[in-house]
């Protein structure tokens, strides 16, 4: 076989090896992570339940999930260990000067992004006035002045039944 054609599998296994490489070291920081929680310090779940660490064992954790109800969880279940600050500000909503957020913050309403209350509105080409209205109303008249009266032929109108189908309608209800 020629090189060319062991490229593209070479290619692929070098893939694989960087990729199972990645996963593996991000496998090992979680580990490491869930190995130095202490009691007291606060955790978030990979279900997203923020709660205190009460006591550590080998393979579970004992978390206090409110005041007096404590929970045993498998210790893979604690997504992340939180600095007191951090634990304090999304539990108990103190505000910290000095918390690091990580990401770009996003206010709890839109009226901040938009700047000062007097900006300039866009003009859709509609205005409402009063002149506008009669004019219109008077063009409305034209054309139906102008329009043909048309007559329906009674007979054609009573032969059709009510309940007839149209093409692709079904007779489901």
């Amino acid at each position: 076989m020629s090189l060319v054609t062991l490229l593209p599998f070479i290619v692929l296994i070098g893939a694989m090896f960087l990729m199972t490489r990645s996963a593996k070291k991000k496998q090992q920081a979680a580990a490491q992570m869930r190995n130095e929680m202490q009691p007291g310090t606060g955790v978030r779940t990979i279900g997203g339940m923020y709660a205190t660490v009460k006591e550590v064992h080998d393979d579970t954790v004992l978390l206090e999930v409110a005041p007096a109800v404590h929970a045993v969880y498998a210790k893979n279940s604690i997504g992340a260990v939180l600095t007191d600050a951090e634990y304090n500000h999304i539990v108990h909503g103190d505000e910290e000067e000095d918390i690091e957020v990580d990401g770009a913050v996003v206010p709890d309403d839109a009226s901040s992004l938009t700047g000062d209350d007097d900006a300039a509105k866009i003009d859709l080409g509609k205005k409402d006035g009063p002149d506008d209205a009669e004019a219109e109303a008077d063009a409305t008249a034209d054309v139906k002045a102008d329009a043909e009266p048309t007559t329906v032929d009674a007979d054609a109108a009573k032969a059709e039944p009510k309940d007839a189908k149209a093409d692709g309608e079904s007779g489901a209800k």
